[in-house]
């Protein structure tokens, strides 16, 4: 398995082809596997990129007691430069989206472009965001650790597609998605579920991202996921927002096709500008491409 050191985690990473570099960023609760289809059809074309952030799937545990979005920024900062990866596009998934939005805010210079899949801003602008963010993501915690992620992830689902019709999406990809991949410690759930519960102080300065940036939302995803995107629209400097038609809240999963093809036409306009990274082999002295497990624990 290709791992690497990065900000004193043993990250798991898979990097396909060859070309301008596309890096990945996954959604909570899953892993790097949840792009596979985007993986597959983008890279005979470019370099592609996925990895586990900390407490997900082969990377795994941490020693840290708390998680943060500006941690995940400076694990994902430290991954691209022991890579070698200069200027790539990044795309990020739901809780990954939040992390590349601030990665792309807080080095505004080094991406060539930004992709935001069903993301959100991690501040709060709204009680009904507060409450499903801060008190009802923390109240799945002593649920998780008497019954299990499994269990209390399907009932959440469940309640999800009753409150918010179509957000839960094609939730049986999600679960293929995990079979056979290693499950999600409780502990690491916790820290988590916290990581997305605390806004960001100060907010992220939308108006900070000057790289060209494509946000895809699903039709049927969560009313705070729209409100964002159109957010971003009004304040992301150069940006392109797009509806994913019949998607809920994992909209590459959904609508798979719809999605990689938009992510195709904004990497041919804009990943031309990309550096491709100065070693195609990983730090175990393997060649990229390598096979890696599948899903993370949830949704």
């Amino acid at each position: 398995m290709p791992t690497i050191r990065a900000n004193g985690v043993d990250t798991y990473y898979e990097r396909r082809g060859d070309g301008p570099t596309v890096v990945f960023v996954h959604a909570s609760m899953l892993d790097h596997a949840v792009w596979d289809e985007q993986v597959e059809a983008l890279s005979t074309d470019y370099s592609t990129v996925t990895y586990d952030l900390r407490g997900h799937g082969r990377t795994g545990r941490s020693a840290e007691s708390e998680y943060t979005v500006d941690l995940y920024v400076a694990d994902l900062r430290a991954l691209l430069l022991e890579l070698d990866i200069r200027n790539p596009v990044l795309c990020g998934l739901s809780m990954g989206g939040t992390v590349a939005l601030t990665y792309a805010a807080t080095y505004p210079d080094d991406l060539a472009g930004l992709v935001l899949v069903d993301a959100f801003a991690p501040e709060f602008r709204s009680r009904g965001e507060w409450f499903l963010r801060r008190v009802a993501l923390s109240a799945l915690v002593p649920p998780v650790r008497l019954l299990g992620l499994e269990r209390v992830e399907r009932a959440n689902v469940w309640l999800t597609a009753r409150l918010f019709p179509g957000a839960d999406g094609d939730y049986e990809s999600v679960e293929r998605l995990r079979e056979g991949g290693p499950g999600m410690a409780t502990e690491e759930f916790a820290k988590v579920v916290r990581s997305m519960a605390r806004p960001r102080d100060p907010p992220v300065d939308l108006s900070t991202v000057s790289a060209p940036t494509l946000v895809l939302y699903g039709e049927r995803d969560l009313p705070f996921v729209r409100l964002h995107a159109a957010r971003f629209a009004a304040h992301v400097p150069t940006v392109d927002v797009r509806e994913v038609p019949g998607a809920g809240h994992a909209s590459n999963l959904d609508a798979p096709e719809y999605v990689t093809g938009a992510i195709r036409d904004f990497l041919e306009a804009h990943a031309g500008t990309t550096d491709r990274s100065a070693d195609s082999t990983d730090s175990n002295g393997n060649s990229d491409g390598a096979n890696g497990g599948n899903g993370g624990s949830a949704a």
